[in-house]
């Protein structure tokens, strides 16, 4: 699903439960919204999370307050702004991001959580079940496992001569750590070689992961998706 159309849905699943008493009590709702980047490499995505309100009825300023939190790449700040929400006694968080859930879990079991952008919520631990996630979080997620090993498919084909792939990852989001069983399973199928395979948290990790990535004579890269990673896309 494309992540412009994601957040929408997820604003969808956050408004529609309040139409109703909002319309009723006037009351202006606090939400807190965390970010994993920055708004100037999320703004397609903001901009969306606000269409999906204003579709509903819900518009900043009249009936809805957002409160930004951005992590910019720093997935060690979500615990600091969920406990912030907390205090403030905001109505709403919503995350984006496997890591950004999991913080919200720890730090809350009353404040409702919609988490968006999310790979499989159930191998990462932040729901015990899709179809009845219990607890004070819901959302949307899209676990397409197979959409890795599709990706080391596509780049055999781009890339016939290709033997020795290497693999970028972020290990900081659990969310990543299937993706890369799953990468080494069609590697094996297909007879590649994912070597290395970088740690990349960090700017500095990203240095010296790049270099590695030379060493090895590698023929070819993927990168795991990871919005921290995106705060370094430069």
């Amino acid at each position: 699903m494309h992540r412009r159309v994601f957040l929408a849905a997820a604003a969808g699943l956050l408004a529609a439960p309040l139409a109703a008493e909002a319309q009723q009590s006037g009351k202006v709702y606090r939400i807190v919204f965390l970010g994993a980047s920055s708004p100037e490499l999320e703004s397609e995505l903001v901009a969306a999370f606000r269409e999906g309100l204003r579709d509903l009825g819900y518009i900043e300023g009249q009936n809805i307050m957002i409160e930004y939190r951005w992590a910019e790449g720093r997935y060690d700040r979500y615990p600091a702004f969920v406990a912030e929400a907390v205090r403030h006694k905001v109505d709403v968080i919503v995350t984006a991001g496997t890591p950004a859930a999991l913080a919200a879990k720890e730090g809350t079991r009353t404040l409702p959580i919609v988490m968006a952008a999310i790979g499989d919520p159930i191998a990462s631990g932040v729901v015990s079940s899709v179809a009845r996630p219990g607890g004070n979080i819901t959302g949307s997620t899209s676990m397409t496992p197979e959409i890795d090993a599709k990706r080391l498919e596509l780049l055999k084909e781009l890339v016939p001569g290709a033997s020795r792939i290497a693999i970028l990852w972020n290990p900081a989001n659990p969310g990543n750590r299937p993706r890369i069983g799953e990468m080494k399973a069609a590697a094996k199928a297909l007879r590649l070689t994912l070597e290395p395979i970088v740690d990349a948290g960090d700017g500095d990790q990203l240095k010296k992961g790049f270099g590695a990535i030379v060493a090895a004579r590698s023929q070819a890269l993927i990168m795991v998706s990871d919005r921290a990673l995106l705060a370094h896309r430069d």
